[in-house]
C-alpha cells in the first residue's frame, strides 16, 4: 500500500466538500460526487477495479465495504466507518483507517439504519451483496 496514495485521498476528501469519495493511485485520480454506494455500483456495472488504489470514502457501512470487497482497493479510509464495515474490509484484506468507528450507519434523517446497509444484514458474501444492492437501489429509486 503507498500512505501518499492514502494520504493524498484523504486531503482531497476533506478539501472538496463536493467529493463523497475519491480515489488515487499515483497520478490517477478518481472523484465521485454521487451520494451513497451508487458511484460503487456503477463502477461494478461498468467492470471498473480499484486494484491498487488507495480509497477516502465520506461513510463506510457494511454496504459499501461489501462492494470495496469487490472493486479490491488496497486501501479505504472514512471519517466515519461501522463496526460491520470495519470487519468486512478487514476480511478482505483491505487496509483501513478510519476517525470515527460507529455500532452502524444511520439513515439520512437520522430515524434508522441506513437503508443499503439493513439490505445486507445477512449478506456476508461480496459478489451476493451486489445483486442485493442493486435491487435495493432499484426499489429506492421509485419510491423516492
Amino acid at each position: 500500500m503507498d500512505a501518499t496514495d492514502l494520504d493524498l485521498a484523504r486531503a482531497l476528501l476533506i478539501a472538496n466538500k463536493d467529493a463523497t469519495l475519491v480515489a488515487v493511485r499515483r497520478d490517477d485520480i478518481i472523484v465521485c460526487r454521487e451520494r451513497g454506494v451508487k458511484p460503487l455500483l456503477k463502477m461494478i456495472a461498468d467492470g471498473r477495479s480499484l486494484r491498487g488504489f488507495s480509497v477516502a470514502d465520506k461513510v463506510v457501512g457494511k454496504a459499501p465495504a461489501l462492494l470495496y470487497a469487490v472493486l479490491g482497493p488496497e486501501a479505504v479510509f472514512s471519517p466515519v466507518m461501522s463496526w460491520t464495515g470495519r470487519a468486512v474490509l478487514l476480511a478482505a484484506g483491505i487496509f483501513i483507517s478510519h476517525d470515527v468507528l460507529v455500532p452502524h450507519i444511520s439513515n439520512r434523517a437520522k430515524s434508522g439504519q441506513c437503508p443499503m446497509d439493513e439490505s445486507v444484514t445477512n449478506v456476508w458474501e461480496p459478489y451476493e451483496a451486489v445483486s442485493v444492492l442493486e435491487e435495493r437501489a432499484r426499489q429506492m429509486a421509485l419510491t423516492a
